[in-house]
């Protein structure tokens, strides 16, 4: 874990094997991935010589790159839907599955002391619930001192597939929410106290900066930043806490070619064990590249990322595909772009 984030400090929101001019692959997109897709890199080059440069700068940043054709493969956690894939000319398919939490800056407490259900965390996001105190957090918390302050929201500045997970979330289960702010990689937030922060890693700054704030991050970078974070009730009545084996009992249900482009929600899913806010992290390429030997680099990496890079994903509470699930992306996805 201390090499990692040595490793995820030195390079700052790049990931270069080698160096930005010599690497072999380009991408850009989502931070939730970028802790995993750093691991694998770095161990992709070790094993064969490639380098990997990948900018982590948010969902809607890495689609408007791959249009662009800035980059190689493109990453979003918000599933690009099917009729933009066909218009682009792109396939899209999973990498890796984690999840989404809310993180807390909150004295007195342990990480998952305190419980939320997701009603009431819609309240706190839009401000109607303002302080820690408030009687429907207490009456989810009995004989915990909450304290008489004020609730910070923090949020994404900027365009992100964590943002389209956590108010897919929110949507799924306040219709409050889903009639006054709904879904999106970029929403309106309502809460009167509030503050943007860019990438997981802002928002996981300005967490541990605020006093009494909360926020929403990927779980590794609530790992890597040691912070607090609250358990929620899932549609099982369950109060959970994040881990790999949460995500993956979220996934375990998932029926991957049910939608175009395999873009399936996995929020609120059904289970005693599942994790209410799990997505998958998704890779966007051309059928047709306009460099096919670059295109071809990236699927060589992808794929031994997925026969290698189980046990680097494991260690940072990734869910790794499954063999059944990858084997499927070879013959029905990648079987589209041209080599």
């Amino acid at each position: 874990m201390l090499k990692l984030k040595s490793f995820i400090a030195a390079l700052g929101m790049s990931l270069v094997a080698a160096s930005a001019m010599a690497a072999d692959i380009t991408g850009a997109g989502a931070t939730f991935p970028f802790p995993v897709y750093a691991k694998w890199a770095e161990a992709y080059k070790a094993a064969t010589g490639t380098g990997m440069n990948y900018q982590s700068i948010g969902s809607s940043g890495g689609i408007r790159q791959i249009r662009a054709k800035t980059v190689t493969f493109g990453a979003t956690d918000a599933p690009v839907p099917g009729a933009d894939l066909d218009k682009d000319g792109m396939v899209q398919f999973p990498m890796i599955i984690g999840g989404t939490v809310p993180v807390i800056n909150l004295d007195g407490f342990k990480p998952g002391e305190l419980r939320v259900t997701g009603p009431v965390m819609a309240e706190m996001f839009m401000g109607k619930i303002s302080k820690w105190n408030d009687s429907k957090l207490a009456a989810l918390n009995p004989g915990k001192n909450l304290p008489n302050e004020i609730i910070t929201v923090v949020h994404r500045a900027d365009g992100s597939g964590t943002t389209f997970n956590w108010t897919d979330y929110l949507t799924s289960i306040s219709k409050e929410w889903a009639d006054t702010v709904g879904k999106g990689a970029a929403v309106k937030w309502p809460a009167p106290t509030s503050v943007g922060g860019k990438g997981n890693e802002g928002v996981a700054a300005n967490v541990n900066r605020i006093k009494g704030s909360i926020g929403y991050v990927e779980y590794a970078y609530v790992k890597k930043n040691n912070m607090n974070f609250m358990q929620i009730q899932n549609a099982n009545g369950k109060f959970v806490s994040p881990d790999d084996a949460t995500f993956a009992a979220a996934a375990a249900g998932a029926d991957w070619f049910s939608v175009p482009g395999m873009g399936v929600s996995m929020v609120n899913a059904k289970g005693d064990n599942s994790w209410p806010v799990s997505t998958a992290s998704f890779i966007l390429m051309y059928k047709a590249p306009a460099d096919k030997a670059a295109s071809a680099e990236a699927l060589k990496f992808f794929d031994w990322s997925f026969k290698n890079g189980k046990k680097m994903a494991a260690d940072l509470d990734y869910v790794p595909l499954p063999d059944s699930l990858t084997d499927q992306i070879r013959s029905r996805v990648w079987s589209q772009i041209q080599k």
